[in-house]
C-alpha cells in the first residue's frame, strides 16, 4: 500500500499539468472562435511551458532528481525559471477572465486586486519569494529533509514553480495586467538584483559545499552549483530579453511614462 501510494502522487504532477494545459487549449479554442479571438502564439508559449513541466515531472526524472543533486537543479532550473516564463507570456489570468462566468470573473478580479495579491505579486517580495527561498532551501538543512520526506519534496517544486511564475510576472507587468504601476527602471533593478544574489548562491555553494548533510561529494556538490549559476544566468537574462523586447513594442509615449521621473514604485 505504500509503494502504491507513492507511485501515485509520483505521476500527479505530471497530470495535473496535462489537466491544465487541456483546460487552457480549450479556453483558448473558445476564445479563438469568437471576437476579437486569442491569439494562437500564446498557445505556443503556453505548451512550451507545458512541455518543459511535464518533461521535469516526469516520474523516472522525479526519482533521478530525488536523489541526485546535478539532476535537481536541472529540474529546478525548467521548473522555476524556464517554464514560468513561457507560462506567463501566454496570458493565463487574461484567457480566464474572458472564459469565465460574470460571476466567475469579478471573483477572479477581486483576487487580483486584493491586498495579499498586490503583496507578493510586488517585484521585491517576488524576488524574496524567489530567489530568498532558494538561499533558505539550499544553505539551511531543509533540503537535506526534503530528501526524507516526498511531501516536502514534492512541496518545494511546488514553491519553485509558483514563485518563479510571480517573479516572471512581477518583472513583465504583462500580457496579464498587473496590480503595480512601476517604471522600467525599478524592475531592471529588481531583476539586475536577481541576478547578483542568484549568482552568489551559486558561488557559495561551490566553495562552502552547500547544502550539507546531503551525502553528495563536494565534487558533486560543486558541478551542480556550476549548473545553478550559468543556467540561472541564461534564464535571468532571457527574461531582461523579453522585458526589453515587450518594452520596445510599446508607443513611444508610453514608454516614457515607464521611464520617467513619475513613474515609482507604490
Amino acid at each position: 500500500m505504500h509503494a502504491a501510494y507513492h507511485g501515485a502522487l509520483d505521476w500527479l504532477p505530471f497530470l495535473l499539468v496535462v489537466l491544465v494545459t487541456y483546460q487552457y487549449l480549450a479556453a483558448a479554442w473558445l476564445q479563438w472562435k469568437s471576437e476579437p479571438g486569442w491569439r494562437l502564439w500564446r498557445c505556443g508559449f503556453f505548451l512550451l511551458g507545458s512541455t518543459l513541466l511535464a518533461i521535469a515531472f516526469w516520474p523516472s526524472l522525479m526519482i533521478w532528481a530525488h536523489g541526485d543533486l546535478v539532476g535537481h537543479m536541472t529540474l529546478h532550473l525548467l521548473i522555476g525559471m524556464f517554464a514560468p516564463l513561457c507560462w506567463v507570456l501566454a496570458a493565463p489570468m487574461t484567457l480566464l477572465l474572458k472564459t469565465l462566468p460574470q460571476t466567475g470573473g469579478k471573483w477572479v478580479v477581486a483576487l487580483l486586486h486584493s491586498r495579499f495579491m498586490r503583496a507578493v505579486a510586488h517585484p521585491v517580495t517576488a524576488l524574496l519569494l524567489n530567489v530568498g527561498g532558494m538561499y533558505v532551501l539550499y544553505l539551511t538543512p531543509l533540503y537535506a529533509a526534503s530528501l526524507e520526506s516526498p511531501l516536502l519534496h514534492y512541496a518545494v517544486h511546488l514553491h519553485f514553480l509558483l514563485a518563479g511564475y510571480l517573479f516572471c510576472w512581477a518583472i513583465l507587468a504583462e500580457p496579464d495586467a498587473s496590480p503595480h504601476r512601476l517604471s522600467l527602471r525599478f524592475r531592471l533593478i529588481v531583476l539586475f538584483a536577481a541576478i547578483a544574489t542568484h549568482s552568489l548562491l551559486g558561488k557559495l555553494m561551490y566553495g562552502w559545499g552547500f547544502p550539507r548533510g546531503t551525502g553528495h561529494t563536494l565534487e558533486h556538490i560543486q558541478a551542480a552549483a556550476q549548473w545553478m549559476y550559468y543556467g540561472g544566468d541564461l534564464a535571468e537574462v532571457l527574461l531582461a530579453v523579453v522585458l526589453m523586447t515587450c518594452w520596445l513594442r510599446r508607443p513611444m509615449g508610453r514608454r516614457e511614462g515607464l521611464l520617467g521621473a513619475g513613474a515609482h514604485p507604490d
